[in-house]
């Protein structure tokens, strides 16, 4: 056991990548203790790939690139100000809200970062916000891309937990929206302190034009519900409202009436049966397409094979990640180092919220250092033997697991978001860590909530009939 965690920390403080120091300190274990055939090696990597809920993940990712240059993120900014730029410190307001409305299409925080935040970053710049300000709200806001459905940590927590994905995208959505309104509480802060006013005036129409694109979307389950309790077979009446709301769009050219359907027809599709979240990944895909070569015509063929391209490296990566973390994890069983560390926090406590509490401090110091997808593939078989002797549910488990890992995302050394935001805003990572930290007190108060209030998690799942 020590000779595998010991060489994984120490091929990690050489600068290896995280896959390679995985696979290579599986394999020096391997052939140093004995402890199974070197073919093992090669036998439980392919096996950590052989799911059929990971094939989720190329299709989220291709959607939310898809998006990208569909003009998707250029539409849902103009909404976003129509929305909230009335607000004083109104562009922080709209870099969540973007925030918000992307994330229920990319699935990845890394996305959201990269995406959005080159246009909210130089607006914000724009309208006279300093650059610290503008790359801590949109760094916190990207942590909400994972957290409100689709969501690929949701995917691989649970193929790896046998869990209902379908639960956890539903568990997402009220701690997504408790998320979203602590970082507008420290928007509307740092706007009174600064005296900021806002940057956009306040306008009835645009207001009015906004809102009534909310009540267009969320009227279209309405209308299916209502179209099925008349007598319509579903599948007829979602073809009809998504018609109707097709003809409505065109003919008022609404700013992000198509993508905030995105999140409502994956969600709902899943929630009701009608597909699996790979099918669901795969709608998502044939959404974009849609909007990017039929109702935007912003699409050409060479920017759909550059967003492939871009899928195919990005899928590359994770898949190896997945590969490796599937043999390390195998080998810390095998090794007993799971029961080893189980046996040792359950002689702490038996008490489940003392637990939650410790559980948070080791996922916030693993996501530090080790990327999500390893560090879920990694900790699950560890930590979810505890989690299900203590009583703990592991969609509430899940939830957290994934804000722990999403805030290690904006930290150094390893952090993705971190080094994404520097290089977009053009600021060294020492100024951009600072900048970020004052966005991690509305974070871990979402963190703290999340924990001990599991029916801000489970409450929804429950009522949709996807959790007992």
């Amino acid at each position: 056991m020590l000779l595998l965690l010991g060489g994984f920390l120490l091929l990690m403080l050489l600068g290896v990548p995280v896959a390679i120091a995985m696979a290579g300190s599986s394999l020096l274990y391997i052939l140093v203790s004995g402890v199974t055939p070197d073919v093992t090696l090669a036998q439980r990597m392919i096996a950590g790939v052989e799911s059929f809920p990971l094939l989720a993940v190329p299709f989220f990712i291709l959607a939310g690139n898809l998006m990208n240059i569909a003009g998707v993120t250029g539409r849902i900014y103009k909404f976003a100000v129509a929305l909230v730029g009335w607000m004083r410190g109104g562009l922080g307001h709209v870099n969540i809200i973007g925030s918000v409305i992307f994330s229920g299409m990319s699935g990845t925080a890394i996305a959201d970062a990269a995406g959005l935040g080159t246009i909210e970053i130089k607006a914000m710049k724009d309208h006279g916000y300093s650059t610290e300000f503008s790359v801590g709200v949109t760094a916190a806001s990207a942590t909400l891309g994972p957290i409100i459905p689709p969501s690929l940590p949701f995917v691989i927590y649970g193929m790896m937990a046998n869990v209902s994905i379908g639960a956890l995208f539903l568990g997402g959505v009220i701690p997504g929206i408790v998320m979203t309104l602590l970082m507008m509480a420290t928007v509307t802060y740092f706007a009174h302190r600064n005296k900021w006013g806002s940057d956009t005036p306040f306008s009835w129409p645009q207001l009015g034009a906004a809102g009534l694109e909310i009540v267009i979307v969320f009227s279209f389950p309405l209308a299916i519900w209502l179209m099925v309790l008349a007598g319509l077979s579903t599948n007829l009446a979602v073809v009809i409202g998504l018609g109707a709301l097709l003809a409505i769009d065109w003919y008022f050219d609404f700013s992000a009436v198509m993508a905030l359907m995105a999140p409502v027809i994956l969600i709902g599709g899943m929630t009701l049966g009608w597909f699996t979240p790979t099918e669901a990944a795969v709608a998502a895909v044939i959404w974009s397409l849609f909007l990017g070569l039929v109702r935007y015509r912003t699409m050409t063929l060479q920017t759909v094979a550059k967003a492939t391209f871009d899928t195919i490296e990005t899928t590359a990566s994770v898949l190896f990640i997945v590969t490796a973390a599937s043999i390390f994890a195998w080998l810390l069983t095998v090794s007993q180092a799971a029961q080893l560390l189980s046996d040792w926090m359950l002689g702490i406590t038996h008490n489940k919220w003392v637990f939650l509490a410790l559980a948070n401090v080791l996922i916030l110091f693993v996501g530090c250092f080790i990327d999500t997808t390893a560090a879920i593939t990694i900790l699950v078989p560890i930590l979810l033997p505890i989690v299900l002797k203590l009583g703990i549910d592991p969609i509430h488990f899940g939830l957290i697991m994934t804000l722990n890992l999403m805030i290690g995302l904006l930290h150094p050394p390893l952090g993705m978001v971190l080094f994404v935001l520097a290089r977009v805003a053009k600021l060294s990572v020492e100024r951009t860590t600072v900048a970020i930290l004052p966005w991690l007190v509305p974070l871990l108060l979402a963190l703290i909530a999340i924990t001990y209030m599991p029916d801000l998690t489970l409450w929804l799942p429950k009522y949709m009939g996807l959790s007992k």
